[in-house]
């Protein structure tokens, strides 16, 4: 790679491009788990689109599906109207994602981004309660526009919003206090009418928070939460852009807990191949939208609709694609396990395809994911300090492809961290 190839992205790019950092090479082609640069050198992805990839790079039928779609003129572009593309999905949604687990959710196409879904599910919470507060959590992300902004909980990029960030509460996040769950605490401060805080609209929640560390909150902590919200009248907001789409093995990651949310977001893997779309549910009861309230000129970008579609189809008909995330997470995190046993200050947390390596020293974390990128591996950084190197590969990633990003991965942290157990 030659300094003037690179030089037009320092030259004209805007400062705030962030991966091309941390990856410095140009991407020309990739397919399932590979991406391949312009110098013609192989890399494997454990990124996958910040999560957006969760079937590959180009997979096969889904660019099929795509592909005819464009050769025959299909809509590109239809903002809210009713297209062939946009009932299908629905029809396709509904039938094998929503009847199979009992879901009676109403579908809302905002703008295509997990951004766009937060702000609208936040605007949605507060009219139909007429309440403002929102209560979100330690560690937590959702977006970087000035609503979700305000529910994230990371300093740095609450920063960037310029302005007071007003109407939300941050409570403890499951694990966050070692002496209690902070559900007790969340509970005191609802009920205590001298406590200063205010009946939310709502409650947003990963369950499992990755940008903020890959932090996992439990099944019985995940419904004691909606049990408190039930009891008070709160709607419950799941953030499941990142975590959904069969990240943590289920489609939807709090099925395991046996909850229904008032409210779910959902974008990344839901267009199945990478192109922007977002959808908001929500409890029939609570779809009290007046026509073009909340809208966007993007929220029609049909060719999503048809690799949506098509990505329903073949991975979610079945149990087979939940099953084989389970098997190589479980996989991952025996392999991530029997790493740390050799090295001081590492430790692993995760669930399903989103595995997480902690250091204690979180300047090797950054070190790691380096070296692992000279060696053929894309894998990027989490946690209020970067301290944890995160895993999310595709969830169609073979095993053997598995083993080797984990195998750069070892290698890597046997470089940086010097300092064994013996």
């Amino acid at each position: 790679m030659t300094t003037t190839e690179m030089t037009i992205f320092d030259d004209l790019e805007s400062n705030v491009r962030g991966y091309c950092r941390s990856w410095p090479t140009v991407f020309d082609t990739a397919s399932g788990s590979w991406l391949h640069d312009e110098g013609g050198r192989d890399y494997l992805d454990f990124f996958a689109g910040a999560g957006s990839l969760n079937y590959g790079h180009n997979n096969p039928e889904l660019k099929a599906a795509l592909i005819d779609y464009i050769a025959r003129d299909g809509i590109t572009h239809g903002l809210d109207m009713s297209t062939i593309a946009k009932r299908n999905l629905l029809e396709t949604f509904q039938r094998v994602i929503l009847e199979p687990r009992g879901l009676d959710y109403k579908v809302q196409f905002p703008g295509p981004t997990g951004a766009n879904a937060v702000e609208a599910a936040l605007k949605l919470a507060r009219k139909v309660t007429g309440r403002t507060e929102i209560i979100n959590f330690t560690n937590a992300f959702h977006g970087m526009t000035l609503g979700a902004l305000s529910v994230t909980g990371n300093a740095g990029k609450r920063a960037g919003a310029g302005v007071p960030l007003v109407h939300t509460t941050a409570m403890p996040y499951d694990g966050y206090l070692s002496d209690t769950d902070g559900i007790e605490w969340m509970e005191r401060v609802l009920d205590d009418s001298s406590s200063g805080q205010d009946t939310p609209a709502a409650v947003i929640v990963e369950t499992v928070q990755g940008e903020g560390g890959v932090n996992v909150a439990r099944m019985h902590w995940l419904r004691r939460l909606a049990d408190l919200c039930a009891k008070r009248g709160i709607l419950l907001i799941v953030d499941d852009v990142q975590m959904g789409c069969g990240r943590t093995g289920p489609f939807f990651s709090f099925e395991a807990a046996g909850i229904t949310p008032d409210i779910v977001t959902l974008s990344k893997s839901i267009s199945g191949y990478g192109l922007p779309m977002a959808l908001v549910l929500m409890k029939r009861e609570h779809d009290q939208w007046s026509p073009g309230e909340h809208n966007g000129t993007f929220r029609g970008n049909n060719p999503a609709f048809i690799t949506a579609a098509a990505a329903l189809e073949k991975y979610w008909a079945d149990d087979a694609l939940q099953k084989s995330t389970l098997i190589k997470g479980e996989h991952t995190h025996r392999r991530l396990s029997e790493l740390t046993v050799g090295y001081q200050g590492l430790s692993t947390r995760g669930k399903g395809l989103v595995q997480g390596l902690v250091f204690d020293d979180a300047s090797q974390a950054g070190k790691v994911t380096q070296l692992a990128f000279d060696r053929g591996l894309l894998v990027e950084t989490s946690g209020a300090e970067d301290e944890v190197v995160k895993l999310l590969p595709a969830l169609t990633i073979t095993g053997a492809e598995l083993d080797h990003g984990l195998d750069i991965l070892a290698a890597a942290v046997d470089v940086i961290c010097t300092e064994r157990v013996n």
